[in-house]
C-alpha cells in the first residue's frame, strides 16, 4: 500500500443526517460542486462514511473484492425496505447462488407474461372510466395485483388493497423517523408473517400453487449446502420481488407526467415500433427521482487514485447525480428521449436502479421488469386510450424520498381509441 495519501475533501461538522434529510437527492451532487469532486467524506449517523459520484466511482463501487453489501444498509433500511437477510445484503458465492434464483425469473416467457398481465390490468382498471383517477394510487394497485399473480400469491380480489397498504409502507416510509417508520415495520413484519405461513403451507402440500412460479420455487431453493432455506428468508425474498413492483408506481407517475410535460415527444410515440417506447421509458428512469444512493462498505483497506479507504468504512454511491453527470451526459437537465439512440450501454453509468453486471454483480434483478412494465404502460396511455389532465399541482419536491407529484398525478375523460 502506497504510503502517499491525497487529502480527501471532508464535510466540516459533527453530523450531516439532518443535511441529507434536507437536501435529499442533491446531498451528495451539492458537495461534488463544493469541493470540485467526485470524491467526498462526510458524517452520517454518527459515522464516517466516504460519498462517490461518476462512472468510474461507480465501477470502482461495484467492485465486489474492494466492497461488502454485508451491513451496509441501515438497520432502519433494513428492517423496512430490503427485510434482514436478503439478498442485497449477501457478497460473494452466497449471493451469486441466490441471486441466481431471482435471475431464473428473468427469462423471455416470464417476461412476455408480465407484458401481458401489465396491458390486461390497465384494461381491467381503466377502460371506460370517466371520472377522476389518481394514476399513483392506482398503478399501485394495479402492481400490486400483478405482483401477486407473477410470484404466484394466492390472493382474493378484496385482499388486493390491504396488500396495497403493507408493500407501499416498506418502500414510502422507510427512510422516515417517527410514526411513519414504526408504521412501515409494522407492514413488513405483518406480511413476513403472513409470507411464513404461506411458505410452511405450500411445503407441506397443504396449498397448491403453480410450480413455474416464485412461490413455489423459492419455497423449495436450497443453499450451498443443499438446505432449504429458513422460511423467513424465503418471506423477506418473495417481499424483495412484490415490493420492488408495487415502487414501479413511482415511475409510472413520472411517466404520465412526462406525458403532460412533453407532449411534443409523445407525438413520436404514437404506433411508433418497440425502440421509441423503450428509449421514452429510459429517458424518463433517468431523468426524474427514484433511488437516490446505494450504500457498501469497505472490505479491506486499499488505495485509490491516491485517496485511502479503511476497512469497514460505510460507501454511498449517488445513482441520481450519476444519471444527471454533464461528464456522461448531455444536456442532462434537459428530456431528451433520443439521447438513448446513441448511447454505448454501459453498467456504469445508467444506473437508476443500481449498477454493475446482472449475473456476476448487485446490479437489479429485476431491472427487466421494471422496463417491461412501462413500456406496456406507456404503450397502453399514448396508443390504447385519450385522456384530460384536470388542473392540479405536477411539483415534486427533491427532499422526500421517494419524489412525487403533489397532485400524484389526476387523469379523466378516459376513453378507448
Amino acid at each position: 500500500m502506497s504510503k502517499e495519501h491525497t487529502d480527501m475533501p471532508k464535510d466540516k461538522g459533527l453530523d450531516h443526517t439532518l443535511q441529507l434529510l434536507k437536501e435529499g437527492y442533491f446531498f451528495i451532487m451539492n458537495r461534488k460542486d463544493k469541493y470540485d469532486s467526485r470524491i467526498f467524506e462526510t458524517k452520517l449517523l454518527g459515522e464516517k462514511a466516504i460519498c462517490l459520484i461518476g462512472k468510474e466511482e461507480a465501477a470502482l463501487f461495484y467492485n465486489n473484492d474492494k466492497f461488502s453489501r454485508k451491513g451496509a444498509a441501515p438497520g432502519r433500511i433494513q428492517k423496512t425496505l430490503f427485510g434482514q437477510g436478503g439478498v442485497q445484503g449477501l457478497d460473494g458465492e452466497e449471493h451469486h447462488h441466490r441471486k441466481a434464483m431471482f435471475m431464473s425469473l428473468m427469462t423471455k416467457e416470464h417476461l412476455s407474461e408480465i407484458q401481458n398481465m401489465t396491458k390486461e390490468e390497465w384494461r381491467k382498471e381503466l377502460n371506460n372510466q370517466s371520472e377522476e383517477v389518481n394514476v399513483y394510487n392506482t398503478s399501485k394497485l394495479i402492481l400490486t395485483r400483478l405482483a401477486l399473480r407473477f410470484t404466484g400469491v394466492p390472493f382474493k380480489e378484496e385482499e388486493a388493497e390491504q396488500w396495497v397498504d403493507e408493500l407501499s409502507d416498506m418502500f414510502e416510509n422507510a427512510a422516515d423517523i417517527g410514526p411513519k417508520h414504526w408504521k412501515a415495520r409494522m407492514s413488513r413484519n405483518k406480511a413476513e408473517d403472513w409470507m411464513m405461513d404461506l411458505v410452511e403451507r405450500v411445503r407441506n402440500r397443504e396449498v397448491q400453487v403453480n410450480q413455474n412460479r416464485a412461490l413455489h420455487q423459492f419455497s423449495f431453493h436450497t443453499d450451498l449446502q443443499g438446505e432449504l432455506l429458513d422460511k423467513k428468508i424465503v418471506a423477506v425474498e418473495l417481499l424483495n420481488l412484490l415490493r420492488p413492483i408495487v415502487a414501479i408506481a413511482v415511475y409510472v407517475d413520472f411517466l404520465v407526467l412526462a406525458l403532460h410535460d412533453y407532449p411534443e415527444e409523445v407525438e413520436k410515440l404514437k404506433d411508433s415500433d418497440k425502440e421509441k417506447l423503450l428509449h421514452f421509458v429510459q429517458e424518463v428512469r433517468r431523468y426524474y427521482p427514484f433511488f437516490p444512493f446505494t450504500t457498501a462498505r469497505v472490505k479491506e483497506s486499499f488505495d485509490w487514485n491516491g485517496y485511502n479507504f479503511k476497512e469497514g468504512t460505510l460507501v454511498l454511491l449517488d445513482l441520481y447525480g450519476t444519471n444527471h453527470d454533464p461528464a456522461l451526459w448531455s444536456n442532462p437537465g434537459q428530456f431528451y428521449p433520443d439521447r438513448f439512440e446513441e448511447w454505448q450501454a454501459s453498467p456504469f453509468d445508467f444506473i437508476p436502479q443500481g449498477g454493475g453486471e446482472f449475473d456476476i454483480g448487485h446490479r437489479c434483478a429485476g431491472e427487466w421488469i421494471t422496463i417491461d412494465i412501462l413500456k406496456e404502460t406507456l404503450d397502453y396511455f399514448v396508443n390504447e386510450i385519450s385522456f384530460e389532465f384536470p388542473t392540479q399541482d405536477f411539483k415534486f419536491s427533491m427532499n422526500d424520498i421517494p419524489a412525487l407529484p403533489e397532485s400524484k398525478v389526476e387523469i379523466r375523460n378516459i376513453k378507448v381509441k
